[in-house]
C-alpha cells in the first residue's frame, strides 16, 4: 500500500470532518476537559468547513481511502487540521503530511510556517522541526477557546535562479 498525498476536493470534506472528530477524541482526551472535547466535535459539518477543505486542505490516502489531513494557508504559512485516523497514528502518515505541507510552502516561496498545536501534539510538531513552549489560547471558528502552544518553523530558502 502506497500513501498518496493530494490536494483535497469537495468530495473529501465528509471524510476530513470524520477524521478530525475521531482524531480529536482519540488523542486529546486527558489533555482537555470532556465538556470541551464534546463541544469541539459536536454538530454537523458546515458549508464553511467544506469550502475550507476544498481551498486549503490536503489529504493522505491509502488505496484511495482518506487516512489523514493537513491544511496549509499559502497566503500566511498557517498550518492546521493535521489529523490522522487513530488506527494509522504512529505509522508515519502525520510526518508525511507535514513534509508535504512544508514542500508546498517552500514551492510557494514561504519562509515561515506557524501553527497552534493542541497540548498533546506539541511533541509531534517538535519532531517536525517546530519550536514553541509558551501556552496560548486558540479561538476556533466554532467559538471554542482551547489551550494551545503557538509554534513556528523557519523554512530553508529555496534556491533562486541565478543566486550564487
Amino acid at each position: 500500500m502506497k500513501l498518496v498525498i493530494r490536494k483535497a476536493e469537495l468530495k473529501d470534506a465528509i471524510a476530513a470532518w470524520n477524521i478530525r472528530n475521531v482524531a480529536i477524541l482519540a488523542q486529546c482526551t486527558g489533555h482537555y476537559p470532556n465538556e470541551q472535547l464534546a463541544a469541539w466535535t459536536a454538530g454537523e459539518i458546515t458549508d464553511a468547513f467544506i469550502q475550507s477543505v476544498a481551498r486549503h486542505w490536503y489529504v493522505a490516502t491509502l488505496n484511495e481511502s482518506v487516512v489523514g489531513t493537513g491544511m496549509l494557508d499559502h497566503a500566511n504559512g498557517q498550518v492546521d487540521a493535521v489529523f490522522v485516523r487513530p488506527e494509522r497514528m504512529g505509522t508515519g502518515v502525520g510526518h508525511s503530511i507535514m513534509a508535504h505541507l512544508e514542500s508546498r510552502a517552500i514551492a510557494a516561496g514561504l519562509t515561515l510556517l506557524t501553527l497552534n498545536s493542541t497540548l498533546n501534539a506539541a511533541p509531534f510538531y517538535r519532531k517536525c522541526g517546530f519550536v514553541g513552549e509558551q501556552r496560548g489560547v486558540y479561538e476556533s471558528s466554532r467559538g471554542i477557546s482551547l489551550a494551545c502552544i503557538p509554534m513556528a518553523k523557519q523554512l530553508a530558502r529555496a534556491a533562486v535562479a541565478g543566486e550564487q
